[in-house]
């Protein structure tokens, strides 16, 4: 028998941070998320989509053994937003047995029906820039730091469980070209002259600290129309800010300003940190703060590429030309080999069409399921 407990206490709230590094940990393709930050994302004093956010937590025992965990979150601003009516489920993991996911699942669908939702969709987390894509295809290559790896029995317990498919995502493995590209040099530059813009390639993180909140205010401005987005608040900003300036290499931070000096789009991306979070186990003690933060200025061979942005004015204008023939060439110098991309949206071809000057490969699909309550 199954039972499903919400989560309450702090030795609770730890065994749900743990759940998925400890599931996966000799999984090689699964990179763990860094515990510390997962127990945080879950105290309201700590992360400030509790604004906007209402959220439970489930364990699941079996036997005496904690065997699954799954979150529930009421976005009530993305409610409000897109005129929806759901419930969103985070953070699932469990063993393969339908009994366990059942329960796990109904605890969230039991929540949200006694709120008055009608859909239930996932997984999704608080805003954006959090976990967000059931892994549905290549679960033989290795994942990212900021992605979902999942077990392949995990798609079946969906579907036997109701869910079908609302959008997916796909990510692709870019190989680093050996030459460069003049095609791409050539059209960086003309669109540079022809738009009077600023192409500034930071040497410090003091350089960058003044330019990264306003890069997430900028986010809020480009992807305000992507599937299940919410504003980003002022806290939120700053928290990401935080966050991302303890990895920044500055090789990989770009920006592009117009002739007033205002920013019109950007290009952030990191060495990856596999290896640093995958040694640790996702645990910053004793040894793991160490390692993630010497990762950025290792040597490396994979880029992960994090965000791309441009005020939409500026779109299909060629900015993303200046962005990619600078990064291209940075990593190359650096001798990259591969750049990963983060989930993108099947729909959104603006962005897969950034990929045409380079050989790729689209090697992973995720999935967001939808279900009626």
């Amino acid at each position: 028998m199954v039972e499903v407990r919400e989560v309450k206490t702090k030795r609770e709230r730890r065994i749900f941070a743990s759940f998925n590094a400890d599931m996966y940990k000799d999984v090689p393709q699964a990179i763990p998320d860094l515990v510390s930050d997962e127990y945080n994302n879950f105290l309201p004093g700590k992360n400030p989509a509790f604004e906007y956010c209402r959220v439970r937590q489930f364990l699941a025992y079996k036997d005496g053994r904690c065997v699954g965990r799954i979150a529930g979150i009421i976005n009530d601003a993305a409610n409000t937003k897109w005129k929806t009516s759901r419930i969103r489920f985070s953070r699932v993991d469990f063993i393969d047995d339908p009994e366990v996911s059942e329960a796990l699942f109904k605890a969230v669908e039991d929540w949200g029906r006694s709120e008055g939702l009608t859909q239930i969709h996932g997984p999704i987390g608080f805003c954006d820039l959090d976990q967000e894509g059931m892994l549905v295809e290549g679960f033989v290559r290795e994942g990212m730091f900021i992605t979902i790896y999942n077990y392949p029995y995990y798609v079946e317990h969906m579907e036997r469980l109701g869910f079908v498919k609302d959008i997916d995502w796909i990510e692709y493995r870019i190989k680093m070209p050996e030459q460069k590209n003049e095609r791409l040099k050539e059209l960086s530059d003309r669109v540079l002259e022809r738009f009077n813009l600023k192409l500034i390639e930071p040497k410090s993180k003091k350089e960058i600290k003044p330019y990264l909140p306003k890069v997430f205010q900028l986010i809020n401005i480009c992807y305000e129309n992507l599937y299940g987005t919410v504003e980003l608040s002022q806290a939120q900003i700053m928290k990401y800010y935080h966050q991302f300036i303890m990895l920044v290499n500055t090789d990989y931070v770009k920006f592009i300003e117009d002739e007033n000096g205002d920013l019109v789009g950007f290009g952030l991306a990191v060495p990856s940190m596999n290896d640093a979070v995958k040694k640790s186990n996702g645990r910053l003690f004793p040894f793991g703060w160490y390692r993630v933060l010497r990762t950025p200025y290792k040597q490396h061979d994979v880029l992960d590429l994090y965000l791309v942005g441009v005020v939409p004015k500026m779109q299909n204008k060629g900015l993303t030309a200046i962005l990619l023939n600078s990064m291209t060439e940075t990593a190359r110098r650096n001798n990259v080999k591969y750049a990963e991309t983060g989930p993108e949206l099947e729909t959104n071809t603006q962005v897969q069409a950034l990929w045409k000057h380079f050989e790729v490969e689209q090697h992973k699909r995720r999935r967001c399921w939808i279900k009626d309550l």
